[in-house]
């Protein structure tokens, strides 16, 4: 096929995995081209793209973990031989195991093939997988926070594609991860047990590093999302005020600037107006609740 119809190329030079010795050639997306039409910024700060009549449904995040196809072995480029023995040891041990873990959700899966919905999905959470065993010098909580966002938006486009299989349950799934992964990343950004300069890329998408703003305002939304599937009122209220605290560090920032434009401004009013009116709700719940009991209690000891 000409290379003007194609969307990725493989790459010239091999790569030689670093934990089972295989080698395989990495697939890269094209750019440029008029491959990549892209669309509007959902409220996760994830791009949608309009479907090209020329090169059909193209999916960028797909293109970003480098999989062993061999061991299924995971990472992001930079990180993919940047390892060290105590990992590659825990890292084959396991295998078996994440082959078992694909095998479960996706039938006949070859990363040998070309990249696509499918793998894309599979490579997200395979990188959560093998991060979870890699030390802080890669900055594995951050790589875990922006992989399991992806991981649940594919999960949630394959859902929309097959419905009656299991990939919305998967896509919640990584959606809870994600709710805790950031809220950690907050943590380590304050007191610095990892480093925020092996982070890379913060995404959450592939078209632009929203940085801090990003984990702020995602951590937010994923508050929003996931925190109020919190069964205990006065938990989900302390992580909600929490998470309205973070919200005004960044809408208190000032003006929108070219690092810090009104979409993203827009997008964080929004959020804390709806956090601000959930808080309302719960409170005045928890107070009428407390009332009646001081009421019941009263009564007692007439």
């Amino acid at each position: 096929m000409d290379d003007k119809k194609k969307i990725s190329f493989r790459q010239k030079n091999s790569t030689k995995c670093p934990v089972c010795s295989s080698e395989f050639y990495k697939e890269e997306l094209f750019s440029g081209g008029g491959r990549l039409i892209a669309g509007k910024l959902t409220d996760e700060l994830r791009r949608r793209y309009e479907d090209n009549k020329k090169f059909g449904k193209i999916y960028p995040l797909a293109y970003l973990i480098s999989v062993c196809p061999n061991c299924l072995y995971a990472a992001y480029p930079k990180d993919f031989t940047a390892i060290e023995h105590d990992e590659v040891e825990k890292l084959f041990e396991l295998t078996n195991a994440r082959k078992g873990a694909v095998g479960k959700f996706f039938t006949g899966l070859d990363f040998n093939k070309d990249r696509d919905l499918y793998l894309g999905a599979a490579s997200f959470m395979l990188a959560v997988d093998c991060y979870s065993l890699r030390n802080k010098k890669v900055a594995p909580t951050f790589k875990n926070a922006v992989s399991s966002i992806r991981a649940a938006w594919l999960f949630d486009d394959l859902a929309e594609l097959e419905p009656e299989k299991q990939f919305k349950k998967i896509s919640l799934f990584f959606y809870k991860k994600a709710y805790q992964y950031y809220i950690k990343t907050l943590d380590l950004i304050q007191n610095g047990a990892e480093p925020s300069e092996a982070a890379g890329n913060m995404g959450p998408d592939s078209d632009k590093n929203w940085g801090y703003d990003g984990i702020l305002y995602l951590s937010s939304v994923l508050t929003v999302k996931v925190g109020s599937w919190e069964k205990d009122i006065k938990k989900k209220i302390a992580n909600f005020e929490l998470s309205k605290r973070y919200l005004s560090r960044l809408f208190g920032m000032g003006k929108s600037s070219k690092s810090r434009p009104s979409e993203i401004l827009d997008k964080t009013r929004d959020v804390y107006d709806k956090i601000a009116t959930m808080l309302d709700e719960w409170n005045q719940q928890v107070a009428q609740e407390a009332a009646g009991t001081t009421a019941g209690t009263a009564e007692e000891g007439a």
